[in-house]
């Protein structure tokens, strides 16, 4: 009897302790968008993505011609959150080496013997910005799963950890393809989300001419410490999650594969690949984010559909009738959330 007393108080503790997080998390949510907001105007979902990203702790791929600020975004996003960033031009000439660094040969000056000593590279840092991702041959590409996936990377058969917590973002641009090297989808898989930037408004855009050709007024203020982004992290994967929730996020990712049980019209005549268990992971996981910043500790329906076309767009192959057709997986996304109900009961 008192052994269960002492788990039930345990159980409440615990239950407290998360309550208290959660909204020291939702209160962090705000001050890292103002924070950032001081250097970046507009953008905002833009920016949720991000922060979902970080708080989610995983991977994502900035698309967006040049100008729109996608290295800006993500410099100022560590720059607030306290974390070490790192830029990597990819390049066509870009060695694995120069991402995951090497070995060299050095004398050691108290015993005058030479020995292979590692060098890291510039992927030891807590956010990666692998800039224009797509530039470089897919040997140099693959460096990176490693890191991503496992948050370590080998060089000459040694394993080095990578410091918590571990984040690339990636960005590319959509219009200038000659000499590029499209990524291959089992790395396209690894990015949470593929956050799409246009242009601004023409006010907003104003507003960024004029704060860019003066004197910088205001500077981004740190509002998270490496401490508590971890501990958020943490604490999205203890939200609960409702059966229907689930079941949902994982219904839209199996309609979005021709070929399967149940498979819409619209499916098998557009779609050559659908999304991977993958996609219906992030859904949850930045489902569960997303709720905690808006001051809920459970995953609704709404969060889901929310997130669909950051975390399916990347993951949809169209075929060549789609492409014939000017279909994109944009109205692909949109199709699904018409076509799958939302159940009428659950979160």
């Amino acid at each position: 009897m008192d052994s269960t007393r002492a788990e039930e108080r345990v159980e409440a503790e615990e239950r407290v302790d998360d309550e208290v997080l959660a909204e020291k998390m939702r209160e962090t949510h705000h001050a890292v968008l103002r924070e950032v907001g001081k250097r970046i105007v507009g953008q905002e979902a833009i920016l949720e993505q991000v922060l979902l990203s970080l708080f989610v702790g995983g991977n994502s791929l900035l698309l967006g011609v040049p100008g729109l600020a996608k290295t800006m975004i993500i410099q100022t996003m560590a720059e607030v959150l306290d974390l070490r960033f790192s830029r990597i031009q990819f390049t066509p000439d870009l060695m694995p080496s120069d991402i995951t660094g090497t070995e060299i040969l050095q004398e050691n000056t108290s015993t005058n013997q030479r020995e292979l000593v590692f060098r890291p590279g510039p992927i030891f840092a807590n956010i990666v910005l692998a800039d224009e991702i797509n530039r470089t041959p897919p040997k140099t590409q693959a460096a990176l799963l490693e890191a991503m996936q496992e948050h370590r990377v080998t060089v000459q058969g040694h394993t080095y950890e990578l410091q918590e917590p571990f984040f690339v973002f990636a960005t590319q641009n959509p219009i200038e393809l000659e000499g590029t090297y499209p990524l291959p989808e089992a790395q396209l898989d690894r990015f949470m989300f593929e956050v799409l930037l246009e242009h601004l408004p023409e006010e907003e855009e104003l507003t960024v001419v004029r704060g860019t050709t003066g004197i910088e007024t205001e500077k981004p203020a740190q509002a998270l410490s490496r401490r508590d982004l971890l501990a958020f992290q943490r604490l999205v994967r203890r939200v609960p999650l409702s059966e229907a929730v689930a079941r949902y996020a994982l219904t839209i990712v199996r309609a979005s594969r021709p070929r399967s049980n149940g498979t819409r019209d619209f499916v098998e005549d557009w779609v050559a690949y659908g999304a991977s268990v993958r996609a219906a992971q992030y859904l949850v996981l930045g489902g569960k984010a997303r709720a905690l910043t808006r001051g809920r500790f459970a995953v609704s329906f709404e969060d889901v559909r929310a997130l669909a076309h950051p975390v399916l767009r990347h993951r949809i192959l169209t075929n060549f009738q789609a492409q014939s057709e000017g279909i994109d997986t944009e109205r692909v996304v949109d199709h699904l959330l018409e076509t799958v109900p939302v159940p009428k009961s659950g979160m």
